[in-house]
């Protein structure tokens, strides 16, 4: 792999878990358990896609 394509995957494993995180802490925050199911189920599914597409390398 290249230089540049490494930086490419660095930067959607980042985005990846910047979304998991953000997802995590919106769950936390929200009062309505339907969107606090929601969100949780979000990250989760966001840490899948992380951990599969990190799997790869």
């Amino acid at each position: 792999m290249s230089p540049k394509e490494l930086l490419y995957i660095e930067d959607a494993l980042g985005h990846a878990k910047e979304m998991q995180t953000a997802c995590t802490d919106f769950a936390s925050q929200l009062q309505d358990p339907e969107l606090k199911t929601f969100a949780a189920e979000l990250s989760n599914k966001l840490q899948d896609c992380f951990s599969k597409f990190y799997s790869l390398l």
